[in-house]
């Protein structure tokens, strides 16, 4: 069967860049999804696991811990997995990626300058969490405020004092916490 020249030049156009595209966008998908589940079922791993023998109090707070991480992982393999199938198909559209990946490299040190206090605040988050200095429902001194942690996040911890007031402390201006209701180890 012979096609008239119009959708034969229609066909291997779809067959080149837009089926290429289609094919990174599914790949793309299904990386994504392999990836949340991993980390997913990685992290459930270390939730249950019983690292400290004994008192099974830290079993909550370790499973909080687990589910912020799986949470930040998740967030962070998508933005890659984004990022390399944008690249992929922005070349696969004809768009020359020299003069973007230059721009970006500028764009990125001024948004880095500017956004210094947000990347100390999320690290100071994540080390406070590794460290596990407090958790919800902890009795807690954090620079002035004395009260209960409410939430506990990688830029915020938020804290409700006794007479109601709720705190919202960014975590990388917290350089001092007293913990209450930690019991001593040993």
């Amino acid at each position: 069967m012979k096609l008239n020249v119009s959708l034969q030049e229609a066909l291997d156009w779809f067959l080149g860049a837009p089926l290429r595209v289609v094919v990174i966008l599914i790949l793309a998908v299904i990386l994504q999804k392999v990836a949340t589940r991993a980390i997913t079922k990685a992290l459930a791993k270390v939730a249950e696991a019983d690292f400290i023998p004994g008192e099974k109090s830290s079993v909550t707070r370790q499973r909080e811990r687990a589910r912020t991480a799986a949470s930040v992982l998740n967030s962070s393999s998508k933005a890659v997995i984004g990022l390399i199938a944008g690249a992929m198909i922005l070349g696969e559209l004809g768009v020359d990626l020299g003069p973007l990946v230059a721009s970006a490299g500028v764009v990125g040190f001024a948004v880095g300058l500017g956004a210094q206090t947000i990347v100390r605040d999320v690290f100071s988050g994540i080390i406070m969490l590794v460290e596990d200095q407090y958790g919800v429902g902890d009795q807690v001194d954090v620079l002035d405020v004395k009260g209960t942690v409410e939430t506990v996040g990688l830029r915020i911890t938020t804290i409700r004092d006794r007479q109601g007031t709720l705190w919202y402390l960014r975590n990388g201006e917290i350089l001092k916490v007293g913990n209450k209701s930690q019991k001593p180890r040993g």
